[in-house]
């Protein structure tokens, strides 16, 4: 009974894990229930409320400001694109947190998954929910009158730009989220440098209608850095959106990229200390 006993025990080996198949059942964990749970309906919610909110109020006051383009729906589009991904962020920041406080987190260490395994899952969810909001910001701005001039090599460099700003805001929601363990916190804490890099930067209007004291913040922070390669990259009927060049494209990748550099490390600090 004992020999039949330990021959039993050694053929119970455990099945080798595959990292793909654990990334793929964590991200379908992420995914699945915004399809019932309201939170996909949240988020094409919010997409029309960010156009509606920006477009309608301030076309009239600062449109004509804009008026070297086409149209202020032209020029304020970058804008809402952004506007609707930061709050795909948000959501997946307010998801980290919930995650950290049930102690989902604590559960992963202490099974066979990669270290790396729960957050890349959660990357993807974040990725999803920022496409979910491109593709209805877009749809808006159609409906208002924004157009792509720049041809079809042009429009995919918009989507993929902004898809990397959602990328790193991503990781920047996933490391907040992670570090408060507290969803509501996370929540505040991302949705206030949303409003006020949004509304102090060139997508709503130029630099020069800001006071001069406060101008170079305006043009050199992040978001305006994101807008002004945008707005190159969508074109317009007029010469005003600027050239897609790389000086100024360029910026918005580094600054999507550098940002996505420091939360990872930030995030990899984080996630050591909690396993001491």
């Amino acid at each position: 009974m004992t020999v039949l006993a330990t021959t039993g025990a050694r053929e119970a080996v455990r099945p080798e894990t595959s990292p793909v198949q654990q990334w793929w059942v964590l991200t379908t964990r992420a995914v699945v229930p915004t399809l019932r749970n309201g939170e996909l309906v949240t988020q094409v919610a919010a997409s029309v409320m960010f156009t509606i909110g920006f477009y309608f109020p301030l076309k009239n006051f600062m449109g004509v400001y804009a008026a070297e383009m086409s149209s202020y729906a032209q020029y304020l589009m970058p804008l809402i694109a952004l506007q609707a991904i930061c709050f795909a962020a948000i959501s997946s920041g307010f998801r980290s947190a919930t995650d950290s406080v049930a102690g989902i987190d604590r559960r992963f260490r202490s099974m066979p998954i990669g270290r790396l395994t729960p957050l890349a899952a959660r990357m993807t969810a974040g990725l999803y929910r920022c496409a979910i909001a491109l593709a209805i910001s877009l749809a808006c701005g159609h409906v208002i009158g924004f157009r792509f001039y720049g041809g079809w090599l042009h429009t995919i460099a918009f989507c993929v730009v902004v898809l990397l700003v959602g990328a790193s805001l991503t990781v920047f929601g996933d490391l907040v989220g992670t570090a408060t363990q507290n969803p509501d916190a996370t929540t505040h804490l991302m949705m206030l440098p949303q409003l006020v890099f949004g509304l102090l930067s060139v997508g709503v209007q130029p630099v020069a209608r800001f006071p001069s004291w406060i101008q170079g913040f305006v043009r050199d922070q992040p978001i305006s850095q994101f807008v002004f390669g945008l707005r190159a990259l969508a074109g317009d009927s007029t010469p005003a959106a600027g050239q897609a060049t790389w000086a100024v494209v360029g910026p918005s990748v580094y600054w999507a990229g550098g940002v996505a550099i420091v939360c990872i490390a930030l995030h990899a600090a984080v996630s050591m200390r909690r396993n001491r």
